[in-house]
């Protein structure tokens, strides 16, 4: 649809518990990407999950139909970079994935209940996941177009099941407003599709073309709203309520739901949602009090993405003096915090190598809100680059949903016994 390059896709079984994984075949070695919300990338219009350079684009009506077949592990492989629109609807994915036939595994559905509201709001736009009294999860989206004759305002609710999407939602396409194709096509954006493929619409309604549904639109919405949650990795339960909301905002709840999830597993599992605590982090880095950064693990990837957790106390060392009356936490910190957040990502890969991550670097170092007392630094490190004696990552900490502070950082890799 965005890149006009042909593309295959392959669905293959996977094993229990593995979840939805990408595949990009084309690259030199298959690169694979979970589709989980920790992979999304940042995109105007569409879905895309990425690792590294390789980026799988445009995957939500694939996820849709996914989803509301209730599959839980398949292997979907892709030779190109994005996945194949054909009429630009979830109809073909859901009819090829019914048709080939589920098998059911003897390990029970990883699922998210809802059991407290979140809200995500910009501008005029929200969207809402609310626990439900109903099984399942209900869907309600309210599309307000009321300035534009040819959509006006359209809202639609259902109860996602197989028999649903596949009768209500699957068969409704992507729309654009006509003033909105030109500027797509004048970028040079979809220049290989016209009317007859999509629904462009102006005052009169579609051009070339006609609706499926009266309220194909919202229709839509609701099917790109279904290939988002997906994402969650998990069988949703509950209420998403959403007005003028696009992929942009469904992708911000998706990540509190994703991030939601994974913790209350990890209480249920561990007693704690820590992936590493204190003691473990103790273990592993050389830093100890006042310099010990980082409180617990949250997330870890692999050795390509770490979530840690820093607690900031009145009580740290650093506030008697910066400042008196007015504390406020070192951003020099701050970045000694995120270095040692990617440290804990590194010894993922170098655990049994003897070798340790030493500071080498700092560039596009940028700090953009004070830090005080009573904040949770939200400590972020993904990998960029990871080499026998080298490494760097893009580092960002964060309060809330506010970024406060942002660097990209290079490591030497070094013998243990020479630090």
């Amino acid at each position: 649809m965005f890149g006009g390059k042909e593309a295959k896709v392959l669905f293959r079984p996977a094993p229990a518990d593995s979840g939805i994984t990408f595949v990009r075949t084309d690259a030199p070695e298959p690169v694979r990407i979970s589709a989980t919300a920790s992979n999304l990338a940042e995109r105007s219009r569409r879905t895309t999950i990425k690792k590294g350079s390789f980026s799988v684009e445009t995957i939500e009506h694939c996820m849709a139909a996914v989803s509301a077949l209730e599959i839980d592990n398949i292997i979907v492989e892709v030779n190109g970079p994005e996945l194949p629109a054909m009429d630009c609807s979830c109809t073909e994915y859901f009819k090829t994935l019914k048709r080939t036939g589920l098998v059911e595994q003897n390990v029970s559905r990883k699922e998210y209940i809802i059991r407290k509201p979140i809200t995500i709001t910009a501008g005029d736009t929200s969207i809402y996941a609310l626990p439900h009294s109903d099984d399942g999860l209900s869907l309600t989206y309210d599309l307000d177009y009321g300035g534009h004759t040819g959509i006006g305002r359209q809202i639609f609710s259902c109860q996602l099941t197989p028999e649903n999407f596949e009768r209500h939602i699957a068969p409704a396409r992507t729309f654009l407003l006509e003033a909105e194709a030109k500027q797509f096509q004048a970028r040079g954006i979809g220049t290989h599709i016209g009317p007859r493929d999509l629904l462009v619409i102006n005052s009169d309604g579609p051009i070339k073309n006609s609706y499926r549904f009266p309220n194909e639109c919202v229709r839509h919405k609701i099917a790109d709203l279904v290939g988002d949650l997906a994402l969650v990795g998990r069988a949703l339960k509950g209420r998403i309520v959403a007005y003028k909301s696009g992929h942009t905002l469904n992708q911000q709840l998706v990540r509190k739901l994703y991030e939601a999830a994974q913790q209350q597993e990890r209480i249920a599992k561990f007693g704690t949602d820590a992936l590493l605590d204190i003691r473990q982090i103790a273990k592993i880095l050389p830093h100890r009090y006042p310099f010990l950064l980082v409180d617990k693990v949250i997330e870890i990837e692999g050795d390509t993405r770490i979530k840690g957790i820093k607690n900031v106390s009145f009580n740290e060392q650093f506030f008697q003096g910066h400042f008196p009356g007015t504390p406020i936490m070192p951003g020099v910190l701050i970045v000694e915090a995120m270095a040692q957040v990617s440290g804990l990502l590194f010894a993922q890969r170098l655990e049994h190598t003897g070798k340790l991550a030493v500071l080498l670097s700092m560039d596009n170092v940028k700090l953009r809100k004070s830090v005080v007392p009573g904040d949770q630094l939200i400590l972020i490190a993904e990998t960029n680059r990871l080499r026998k004696r080298t490494a760097q990552c893009q580092c960002k900490a964060l309060v809330g949903d506010v970024v406060v502070a942002e660097a990209e950082i290079k490591f030497m890799l070094v013998d243990d016994e020479k630090v």
